[in-house]
């Protein structure tokens, strides 16, 4: 059971070599030999070759999964955006664990002739693509086995519309199936593709349970238990890394699976995907639901208007059996009944005219209305959940944000979970991010130019059908003994959760222990407790990268932790000289260590205990803003990582589905600048793979060996010329991964890396 792995990469393959344009295959193009000028007294150079250019207008892929049996269509649109006819030859590399029983090319519809070439026969091809272009793109490649095309036209300004097709054998690794399509090369692309589209179809004869993507933000849409359609699109984007798909198949009412990675004799990393039964005749849990609105003076307008709209969605959308309330509040607190009410058409159409009637004016009695919501709510058996709304700071009754998060606290007898809505720039963010730590819930922010209706609508849908409750996850290790430690630490989540339909729960951690393992994950459907065990295999050392992407998700989840402890009960050494290492191995920059993207900064694990600790303790002050456009961006950002991967994907947004940004191997470095709540990227910190990568002046280096100093430890580094045989050779013996971050040097640059103990400097 292979797994196939596609590049279409294009090559631009003339007498000057301007960049190329990388798409999913590889798009050679064809300049034929010059004539030669006879000699003369005074020889007259030949005049200059016309540059061929074409770009990628649109990437398309169609992909039917059935059980473990792939068929996937590709189409590529490419432009001609010279002024000459080019000649194009495509060439795909197919690597050696490829699985393939058919293959079909077509140009404009149009089948065409092509010839596959064996691993060896190829690599002199991928070399001579590589020193002729002079681009390293297809270096990770070299080892690998190739389709090329005969030669066909393009026009000046024409379109040419490629499609591919095959079908493939997925890999699976006990329930979990593992489809991979490569995007990534499209990262080489001189222009952003104006649209890429991933559609997925997945049909299994054995019920779905998680699917899952750790690069990209996808949308899941299930019509059954058994079928589901998985959506990835973008329009004028660059994609950055291959598009991933992991799904689990299990039967049960809840499936769940493990894959772990440990590169070294440290601590692995294990990422458990876990999704309950979808079927008809799943059991929905009755909930209780309180929404608490802010109606002072500071929400007039659009904002209240907005607010009532999220209140009547809510409304209808509680189910039989639900019991609901609503406190509304301003200098005083009021609620729609006095206690809670049972939901029915007619306290629905009740509710809905109280909704109707609420107008804003007044002050901010926050302290009056989470004690008042918190107190109406007796029964620990069922789960609960109190929406918080606000755009303000408390400015009646109790104002101390310390004395309301405990006094909130001590009011919730029955561990409801707060997940608090701060609207705009002028609420408190540190004291909502205590009220849902203290409250087992979470915090998402509208920024004044959003909807609060499309987030508060967002999260009622995800939490609208409680499956299971008060969700506890526990490990036993055949081979842990109880002196030595937990086998497995550092868990995100580490609060007990809940599970909703059509949810999943994604839980990263360390483990100390390998091999053989029960997990057993534990929580309440109604009232009554359950258990569901499920065996799992901890890798003792990892072969390959195939699930290195674990590693730096818990990475993202971890310094989220860090900064939410940090924010929440003060600054620690310990803590940020953590966050400091994990920030710099990683690339994963924050506003407190966004200096690594400056080049005056040296971006070594020795500068991370020295001076860049020093930096990061600086710029944690930053935290001290509670308010405005930095309070308000500085917690966001925390949630996202705190979040990280929570759907697919790296999530702006804490608790709701919408907006999902790619995910830790797809996402380009950046980090949010705290004084306008924007998104900063940049060049200087790149990841190639799992590889983090620092440009200074022209060198490209990695944490390790931006230790050196090119001048003192010039004895220490060997300088190989860029595409000499000594590169090739070198290329030669890297593994895939290695050669992949070759790739990532410009042409302007020098590459400063560690390979099998040696450092070389490549020029």
């Amino acid at each position: 059971m292979k797994r196939l792995v596609w590049a279409l990469v294009a090559v631009l393959f003339v007498a000057v070599f301007p960049p190329a344009v990388w798409s999913q295959g590889v798009l050679v193009i064809i300049e034929p030999g010059r004539p030669v000028p006879l000699p003369r007294p005074r020889p007259v150079p030949p005049p200059a070759p016309v540059e061929q250019t074409y770009r990628v207008k649109e990437v398309t892929v169609d992909a039917r999964i059935v059980d473990q049996a792939a068929r996937v269509q590709v189409s590529q649109t490419f432009q001609n955006s010279g002024s000459r006819q080019i000649e194009a030859q495509f060439v795909f590399p197919i690597p050696y664990d490829a699985a393939i029983d058919s293959l079909t090319l077509l140009v404009d519809g149009k089948e065409l002739p092509g010839k596959l070439l064996p691993a060896a026969e190829a690599k002199a091809r991928y070399e001579a693509i590589v020193r002729s272009s002079r681009d390293p793109a297809l270096l990770q490649w070299i080892g690998s086995g190739m389709f090329q095309t005969n030669v066909f036209p393009i026009p000046p300004g024409a379109e040419r519309k490629v499609t591919l097709s095959y079908s493939q054998l997925l890999r699976r690794e006990k329930h979990l199936t593992d489809f991979l399509f490569p995007l990534s090369t499209a990262r080489f692309s001189s222009q952003a593709v104006e649209k890429v589209s991933v559609q997925i179809g997945i049909e299994s004869a054995t019920p779905l349970k998680s699917i899952y993507s750790p690069t990209h933000g996808i949308d899941i849409k299930r019509a059954d238990d058994t079928h589901a359609r998985v959506t990835y699109e973008r329009s004028n984007d660059i994609p950055s890394s291959d598009f991933r798909l992991l799904f689990d198949v299990q039967p049960g009412k809840l499936g769940a699976s493990v894959v772990s990675y440990r590169p070294t004799d440290e601590d692995g990393y294990f990422l458990l995907l876990a999704s309950p039964d979808l079927s008809r005749n799943m059991v929905r849990i009755p909930k209780t639901v309180i929404f608490v609105v802010d109606k002072s003076g500071s929400m007039t307008g659009k904002k209240i208007e907005q607010a009532k709209a999220a209140l009547k969605f809510v409304l209808n959308n509680l189910h039989e059996e639900d019991l609901f309330n609503i406190v509304a509040y301003d200098s005083a607190v009021e609620a729609f009944r006095p206690e809670l009410e049972r939901y029915t058409d007619e306290t629905r159409k009740a509710a809905e005219g109280y909704v109707q009637n609420l107008f804003a004016g007044g002050g901010t009695n926050i302290h009056g209305a989470t004690t008042t919501a918190l107190a109406m709510l007796k029964d620990e058996g069922r789960p609960s959940y109190v929406i918080f709304l606000t755009d303000g700071l408390p400015t009646v009754g109790e104002q101390n944000e310390s004395k309301i998060v405990l006094a909130t606290k001590e009011a919730n007898k029955v561990h409801a979970r707060m997940l608090n809505f701060g609207v705009g720039y002028d609420v408190n963010s540190r004291l909502l991010d205590r009220l849902s730590r203290e409250n087992f819930g979470a915090s998402e922010y509208v920024r004044p130019d959003e909807d609060i209706e499309a987030h508060v609508s967002a999260v009622y849908g995800r939490i609208s059908a409680p499956v299971l409750t008060n969700v506890d996850v526990n490990f036993e290790f055949d081979s842990a003994k109880t002196e030595e430690g937990g086998p497995v630490n550092r868990m995100y989540p580490k609060k007990v959760f809940d599970v909703f339909a059509g949810e999943q729960v994604v839980i990263v951690g360390r483990y100390r222990k390998s091999g053989a393992a029960k997990i057993r994950i534990g929580g309440n459907v109604g009232r009554e407790g359950v258990n569901f065990d499920f065996p799992a295999e901890f890798a003792e050392k990892s072969a390959s990268a195939t699930f290195a992407f674990v590693e730096k998700l818990w990475a993202m989840r971890r310094i989220g932790e860090i900064i939410d402890e940090i924010d929440l009960h003060g600054k620690n050494d310990e803590l940020v000289k953590e966050l400091v290492a994990l920030s710099t191995k990683h690339g994963i920059l924050t506003p407190y260590t966004s200096f690594l993207a400056d080049e005056t900064v040296r971006p070594g694990e020795l500068a991370a205990l020295t001076d860049n600790f020093q930096r990061a303790g600086d710029n944690l002050k930053k935290l001290e803003a509670a308010e405005g456009i930095s309070g308000v961006a500085q917690r966001a950002d925390k949630a996202a990582l705190q979040n990280a991967g929570n759907y697919g994907g790296v999530q702006k947004s804490v608790i709701r589905k919408s907006g999902a940004t790619p995910a830790p191997a797809a996402s380009a470095p950046s980090y949010i600048d705290e004084k306008t709540n924007r998104e900063v990227t940049t060049d200087l910190v790149r990841q190639s793979g799992q590889q983090t990568l620092y440009r200074r002046g022209k060198v490209l280096m990695t944490p390790r060996t931006a230790d050196l100093d090119l001048a003192k430890d010039k004895s220490k580094i060997q300088e190989i010329a860029r595409y000499s045989e000594a590169y090739f050779k070198l290329v030669a013996d890297n593994s895939a991964a290695d050669n992949e971050m070759l790739s990532a040097q410009h042409d302007d640059e020098e590459l400063l890396v560690e390979l099998r103990g040696q450092v070389y400097l490549i020029k």
